[in-house]
């Protein structure tokens, strides 16, 4: 049973899988995170994350740490022997717990060659989201790079599965609408080069309401643009600053787990109470994936009543203004050429599309994101995005450096301050929110 089909399955059977971001250099360590993962009371996939280094594309630096014994933040699949990566997964990766190597790279040939070498089919990333936010790899390269990737999977055994990340964009502060128009285009991309398994994702972001809308937009393009594709959705935990207070962390994880579940997500990234400070422990990585696990159970159990825990309820069912967007994105970009990842190409130079405080040299830099005075992502300058007559009127919309760095630490600020007076979920209403905003740094 490959990644995709594993997933439908579990989730047809009324489970939400959820997944870590665990990666460890040491071959053994790396194997009783997988062992634990499996064995959680939860339902699982793995996680192998790899290194910085490697993912740059400096294997050699990795493999020096590894000498020196410097720590690494992840497996360096290219520095480890084949044979040290297939003891890793033997008796634990099968049909019954697939595994899924994260990287993070623009150029992941190598990478790609060295996970199908050790049996593993699925991975995750995007010529986009695996370019612009993490270094200055020229686009027309991490295109032609992802091409190649996906031509390396497919001359493997076993059926590949592809991950989006382009639901994460810079991981706060990019409107929703174009994480989703960003997800499903990378999701066409690798469709259109014989990828027939694939998951596209959005990362949880600051309105619930808001996320609810943009996770049935994000299906419903899928739906009108991915036809004769297996696909599932992907929903991240808070990708911006996690709150420092354990129970803080714990009630952002299970509102995502609430979002998932209210929106018929299939798979939840999670994330740990240790993600403020360092890189989470095996122990923590299995109390975060049951912390999900038993928020969906919750959430699975009151979703007929539509009475889903911190006031998540119904939400435009069409995705509403996030799908408007979304759509007037997507099409841009498809009339800029026949090729997807030519038009991908084509519409960041002509800055169709446009990540706010993204500083690769294809971005242009003019759009940028803001917080509304009802808590949802809006856009505070649209640069060239062809969303003039979608959005409404945002002329006199400024972003200051003090309200830019408020906006980054108030979700933060929010669940620590709800978990550090009253012990529950924090409603998130707008004027918690704007009471979050102006409060700025009040608990740095």
């Amino acid at each position: 049973m490959h990644f995709g089909e594993f997933v439908r399955r579990r989730h047809a059977a009324g489970a939400l899988v959820v997944q870590p971001r665990m990666g460890f250099a040491d071959p053994a360590l790396m194997r009783a995170g997988l062992v634990a993962t499996r064995g959680a009371a939860a339902t699982t996939v793995g996680t192998i994350t790899l290194d910085s280094f490697t993912r740059l594309g400096d294997p050699a630096s990795a493999t020096r740490a590894l000498r020196e014994g410097t720590e690494l933040n992840g497996y360096p699949i290219l520095s480890h022997a084949l044979s040290a990566t297939r003891r890793v997964l033997a008796g634990v990766h099968d049909g019954e717990f697939p595994v899924q190597v994260r990287h993070g790279s623009a150029r992941p040939q190598d990478i790609t060659r060295a996970t199908v070498a050790a049996g593993l089919h699925a991975t995750e990333g995007g010529p986009v989201s695996y370019c612009l936010p993490y270094g200055r790899t020229p686009l027309t390269e991490a295109v032609r790079n992802w091409r190649e990737c996906c031509e390396l999977l497919l001359g493997a055994a076993g059926e590949p599965h592809l991950e989006t990340f382009g639901g994460c964009m810079m991981g706060q502060l990019c409107p929703p609408s174009q994480l989703v128009a960003i997800s499903v285009l990378e999701a066409m991309f690798f469709q259109r080069h014989g990828i027939r398994s694939v998951s596209v994702s959005y990362a949880q972001q600051t309105h619930p309401a808001q996320d609810r809308e943009a996770v049935a937009a994000l299906r419903r393009l899928c739906a009108e643009l991915l036809l004769g594709t297996d696909w599932h959705v992907v929903i991240y935990a808070y990708m911006g600053r996690f709150p420092r207070t354990a129970d803080g962390a714990r009630n952002l994880l299970a509102r995502a787990a609430e979002l998932a579940v209210s929106t018929g997500a299939q798979r939840l990234i999670v994330k740990t109470v240790a993600e403020a400070e360092r890189i989470p422990t095996i122990a923590e990585n299995v109390a975060a994936l049951e912390h999900a696990a038993a928020a969906a159970d919750r959430a699975f159990g009151t979703l007929a009543a539509g009475t889903l825990a911190g006031g998540i309820g119904a939400a435009e069912p069409d995705g509403g203004q996030v799908y408007r967007e979304a759509r007037a994105l997507v099409d841009a970009v498809l009339d800029c050429a026949p090729d997807i990842g030519n038009a991908l190409v084509r519409a960041f130079a002509r800055g169709l599309l446009d990540i706010p405080y993204c500083l690769h040299p294809a971005n242009a830099g003019r759009a940028r994101g803001r917080l509304d005075a009802d808590g949802r992502l809006g856009w505070a300058d649209i640069g060239a995005l062809p969303l003039a007559g979608v959005v409404g009127e945002i002329r006199g919309r400024t972003v200051s450096s003090s309200s830019f760095l408020s906006s980054l630490s108030y979700v933060r600020d929010t669940y620590d301050t709800a978990a550090l007076t009253t012990g529950t979920l924090p409603a998130l209403s707008a004027g918690h929110l704007v009471q979050t905003a102006e409060r700025g740094d009040e608990h740095d």
